[in-house]
């Protein structure tokens, strides 16, 4: 029978005092090196300067964030100021293209206002009333301007001069004009090419077409699509060879002896701002100080 041999460790009273002493002695060696002191300020300054680090970057890290906002700030500010001056140039920019449309158009109604015979008075259109008895164009000039009942009504449109209508009613600073295209209106014309004279007519409010009529049959062949048809000058309504239209169609109806021709008109009056009231009356004294000038 084998019997196990239990190994006991057990400390002397000696043996303890003997290491406490060798700890003991460690201990104060390295306090009179200074090592242990060292040892110390290097914790301690590495201890407070991790806190500094993480100051410093929570400080750097909120300056840059308001340094951020205040920059935001003064961009979106800068942008509205930008982008108001643009707006603003924008605006100006297109005030000065109408202005040089408008000056565009005065300087050509006042080039034909000076080469008439005629007096003339240059007017705006300020209205216009579908729902008059005469489909009204209402211009800004009256009785004080020298503007009377009856008075022929012309404009130049991109170069071209054409008959409007003629003054039906007189105000104070105001006038109706009844446009060629009204249904009670009547012009004595003529073909320019062929000299064969009609009666132009309108065919109502705002129509895009006028009517000839009276034009002989027979002289069919004498003229074409796009010739131009011009006031007689008869019965004094309208002084002669004003434009009214071109032809664009012709009907030959089997029952009359006159053809149906259709006439565009000269003027585009959905574009019609300035007109020309006419004094047959009375010379154009512009003129006659260009011919003399001349």
């Amino acid at each position: 029978m084998i019997r196990r041999v239990k190994t006991k460790f057990s400390f002397r009273l000696p043996e303890i005092v003997l290491a406490a002493l060798v700890f003991i002695s460690t201990i104060c060696l390295a306090f009179f090196s200074g090592r242990f002191i060292v040892d110390i300020q290097k914790v301690g300054f590495a201890a407070l300067s991790t806190v500094q680090k993480g100051v410093h970057a929570v400080t750097s890290a909120v300056t840059g964030t308001v340094g951020a906002i205040k920059e935001t700030a003064n961009l979106r500010r800068e942008y509205e100021e930008l982008t108001k001056k643009l707006e603003d140039y924008e605006y100006l920019q297109r005030n000065n293209t109408e202005i040089r449309k408008e000056n565009e158009r005065l300087r050509e109604q006042l080039g034909f206002a000076t080469e008439t015979a005629y007096k003339n008075y240059p007017a705006h259109i300020i209205a216009r009333d579908p729902d008059n008895q005469y489909s009204g164009i209402t211009i800004d000039r009256g009785a004080r301007n020298g503007i009377q009942k009856g008075m022929p009504v012309i404009a130049i449109q991109n170069g071209t001069v054409g008959v409007v209508g003629k003054v039906v009613s007189v105000g104070v600073g105001t006038s109706l004009v009844m446009p060629i295209y009204d249904t009670q209106c009547y012009i004595s014309a003529r073909i320019q090419n062929t000299r064969d004279i009609g009666l132009v007519s309108g065919n109502g409010v705002n129509s895009s077409v006028l009517s000839l009529k009276y034009i002989n049959k027979r002289n069919r062949d004498d003229f074409m699509h796009g010739d131009i048809v011009v006031t007689s000058g008869e019965n004094d309504n309208y002084m002669p060879d004003i434009p009214i239209g071109t032809i664009d169609a012709v009907e030959v109806v089997d029952y009359d002896s006159s053809l149906n021709i259709t006439l565009t008109p000269m003027i585009d009056f959905s574009r019609l701002e300035i007109v020309l009231v006419v004094d047959q009356t009375q010379p154009n004294d512009k003129a006659e100080e260009g011919e003399v000038s001349r």
